[in-house]
């Protein structure tokens, strides 16, 4: 498990279902559903400037689709129909996607 700025990080991986990721900080908690491919897209999240329009989307939490960006810095996850019109959003340091993508990797 990774721990960053107070926020943990839980990767389970099953070769037929797919990935569950849990990000747990003190006051939220969000599981993200996806493919491990489509977990390991988030390798360049720091490109993926909302400014831009350059939001990735990838995996679903609350029955919506989740649009991944970030300022270089923070990465923010858009939990909604598209990166225009999310319902909630969740803003975590960008190594957090990081520690998402190793663990996927490593995963069995």
């Amino acid at each position: 498990m990774g721990h960053h700025a107070l926020v943990d990080v839980t990767v389970d991986c099953e070769v037929t279902e797919g990935c569950s990721v849990k990000i747990q900080a003190e006051l939220c908690e969000v599981n993200v559903w996806a493919s491990a491919n489509d977990f390991l897209k988030l390798r360049d999240i720091r490109s993926a400037n909302w400014d831009s329009r350059r939001s990735v989307c990838v995996g679903r939490a609350a029955g919506s689709p989740v649009w991944w960006c970030s300022d270089g810095e923070t990465a923010t996850l858009l939990i909604g129909p598209d990166d225009e019109t999310w319902d909630m959003s969740l803003t975590v340091p960008v190594e957090v996607v990081d520690e998402i993508v190793a663990q996927v990797a490593d995963a069995p």
